[in-house]
């Protein structure tokens, strides 16, 4: 008897659609074509297990398991619960009319019990797109499949229930969730607010230029001057995310099984941060087993990488082309994988080998030469690729004590949100453009030229400041998004000078003042 049922194989954000074909006949072979790997073909012995346990029998006879298309190789536990109804029926254990209407996915434990698997909110979405009746998943996977509409999600425990479900045994109500409803209602929520931070204007009013028109950032400052702490909170004055946004963003942590049980989307723009002894594997994402790597992770939100210069030089290399393009191609032997990864990239480090350099109240005892070399662990191309770099210096203990809170994330997201809506409005049909910080030669020259006083003060600001040719791009950049800010249609010289004393680590003497 042959029988045949559904369920998909994820590769990335891609998700192909697998027929399970069995076959039983008179014989004593088990034979499995369709290229699954090593955790696919251990499904057999779960699943007899499991099957004994509720007290069915492996089929005996000649039994030929295909996995269809066969040259599309499958990888992980997911396949268990499919392949385990297709035996029953082709056995004759149980009769279930409708299979074809159903995509099942599934881990099986040795009692039966279903364990959750990755991806199931883009398998949710396959689902739709291929007109199934429903789509039958684990019950701690049901609330991120049920983002989807117009299609059944049911979330069952056990492959008893599944049974029961499919042979019309038992009646089980699908999932519904009101996505928007929930949505918008954890999008108020935020843990970290920039109100706990005491001080550091200037630091402050850099990450909300930042924010505004998506510019890389990079904060350079002694210990304990307040770096990660401000970092941290940046994504509290990001625009909230869309809807569009916050599925793709939830598919990429889905299928990475970074969501937890009763997950449903993400509300929240992503914050990454990577320790420092990371591979280059695990940021861009690959592997024998394809994962998406932390600078997708951190798609449509922050990747923080502090004390950056203790990174290793070539992984930090490999940022530079995910920077520029906003996603990642991924090419193995056995694959080829494409990942979005639009993040904004923001880092810290200190000064120097001791820390101190800059730093009013402690000695740097580091020469220019090793503040240099220090430096320059960070190469001049990914250097580039950074806008806005600042030094900053701790905060005295009596400016600490008697400051006031500091204005709240809500009231600065208001303001950043205002100059992303200019931006959305004047990149309007400029493909792949959506804020200052993506902006080509061309768009700078219609949009950012400075007004005669602020081209002036921009070339004095080159001659005496030895500032490197690849910052006057930067610098309009910078300088239309502080203009925006401002409510101003033109770049003004006021607008200029701020965006110049973003641009520290591009001053040629910059390793060689004093302390």
């Amino acid at each position: 008897m042959l029988v045949r049922t559904y369920c998909a194989a994820v590769n990335g954000l891609d998700v192909t659609t697998v027929t399970i074909e069995v076959s039983v006949t008179r014989g004593v072979l088990y034979h499995f074509t369709g290229l699954g790997d090593t955790a696919v073909r251990e499904g057999r012995d779960r699943i007899n297990v499991a099957l004994q346990h509720l007290g069915y029998r492996f089929p005996h006879g000649d039994v030929t398991v295909n996995m269809a298309p066969a040259d599309l190789r499958k990888e992980g536990s997911s396949f268990d619960l499919p392949l385990a109804i297709a035996l029953l029926a082709a056995s004759g254990s149980i009769v279930c009319e409708d299979l074809e209407r159903y995509m099942l996915v599934g881990e099986l434990s040795l009692d039966g019990t279903l364990q959750p698997v990755r991806g199931a909110l883009p398998i949710a979405i396959r689902a739709r797109k291929d007109k199934f009746k429903g789509l039958i998943v684990p019950i701690q996977n049901v609330r991120e499949a049920a983002v989807v509409n117009n299609i059944d999600i049911f979330g069952v425990e056990s492959l008893a229930d599944v049974i029961d479900l499919l042979s019309g045994r038992r009646h089980f109500e699908p999932t519904r969730i009101d996505t928007r409803r929930e949505f918008y209602e954890q999008q108020a929520h935020c843990e970290l607010d920039f109100a706990d931070v005491r001080g550091q204007e200037a630091a402050k009013r850099a990450l909300e230029v930042a924010a505004a028109g998506g510019h890389n950032l990079i904060m350079i400052g002694s210990p304990g001057s307040g770096k990660s702490m401000m970092a941290k909170r940046l994504p509290g004055i990001l625009p909230p995310l869309s809807l569009a946004e916050s599925l793709e963003t939830t598919q990429i942590h889905s299928i990475a099984g970074k969501l937890g049980r009763n997950a449903t989307l993400i509300s929240q723009r992503p914050f990454r941060s990577p320790h420092h002894t990371i591979s280059e594997v695990a940021l861009v994402g690959g592997g024998s087993s394809p994962q998406p790597g932390e600078i997708s992770l951190a798609h449509n939100g922050v990747l923080f990488c502090d004390e950056l210069t203790e990174f290793n030089k070539q992984t930090l290399e490999v940022l530079r082309q995910p920077l520029e393009d906003r996603k990642i191609t991924i090419s193995r032997a056995k694959y080829t994988l494409e990942l979005p990864c639009s993040f904004m990239f923001v880092a810290s480090c200190n000064p120097c080998p001791c820390g101190w350099y800059g730093d009013p109240s402690h000695l740097c005892v580091c020469t220019p030469g090793q503040r240099a070399r220090y430096m320059s662990k960070i190469s001049g191309p990914l250097l580039d690729r950074i806008d806005i770099q600042i030094e900053i210096t701790p905060v005295p203990f009596n400016d600490l004590s008697q400051a006031q809170p500091g204005e709240p994330s809500a009231q600065i997201r208001e303001r950043v949100v205002a100059a992303r809506s200019v931006q959305e409005e004047r990149f309007r049909g400029q493909k792949g453009v959506h804020c200052n910080a993506q902006m080509t030669e061309r768009l700078i020259h219609q949009f950012a030229e400075p007004d005669e006083s602020g081209l002036k003060m921009l070339r004095m600001a080159m001659e005496r400041l030895s500032l490197s040719a690849r910052a006057y791009s930067r610098i309009l950049k910078v300088a239309r998004t502080i203009a925006d800010l401002d409510g101003s249609d033109r770049v003004q010289s006021h607008h200029i000078a701020e965006a110049i004393g973003y641009r520290q680590l591009d001053r040629g003497d910059w390793a060689e003042r004093g302390n």
